[in-house]
């Protein structure tokens, strides 16, 4: 393989790995920083979970287009026989598919029903569709958790080697 190949294919994986962890790190920093202390700040739950809801939301479609972004150098990397990211290939596939439940199925759902409520002149969490949102709210919360292990999990995986150049 030439010198211009070998150097194409590590700037690949370095952009991949920088990628992969600059987003790894926001969902860490939005999810066990940022929204906590919105809520550790702001008395009124409901306006914390109104602002909550706005950066998951933004996080959520950061999250479909880093994911689609890892997808695409990681079939360009496997193209070039680097087998290491075959497997990678499918994890960024359910992280992928997590994202895009959350940012096109839970989150508007959640928003629907909080809306409602306001309409009704009440707080989500006193509306009639209270459990609802509540197991809704559940389910991204464990939804957004299994994200962040698997995509901290990714990173760890990839960054445990040197970059290979074959």
């Amino acid at each position: 393989m030439n010198a211009a190949v070998s150097l194409r294919h590590t700037a690949m994986q370095r952009l991949f790995l920088i990628l992969a962890g600059l987003w790894v790190g926001s969902l860490c920093t939005v999810g066990y920083l940022v929204v906590p202390t919105i809520f550790a700040s702001l008395q009124d739950r409901q306006v914390a979970g109104m602002i909550a809801a706005a950066i998951f939301q933004a996080e959520a479609y950061v999250s479909v287009a880093v994911c689609v972004a890892l997808l695409l150098l990681a079939n360009a990397l496997i193209k070039h026989k680097l087998d290491d990211y075959r497997s990678i290939r499918w994890l960024i596939l359910v992280l992928l598919l997590i994202s895009a439940l959350t940012c096109f199925g839970i989150i508007p759902y959640m928003d629907g029903l909080r809306k409602e409520a306001l309409l009704l002149g009440m707080p989500v969490m006193a509306s009639p569709s209270a459990a609802l949102f509540g197991r809704l709210h559940g389910i991204s919360s464990g939804l957004f958790l299994l994200q962040s292990v698997l995509g901290l999990w990714m990173v760890w995986r990839l960054s445990r080697h040197p970059i290979a150049s074959s």
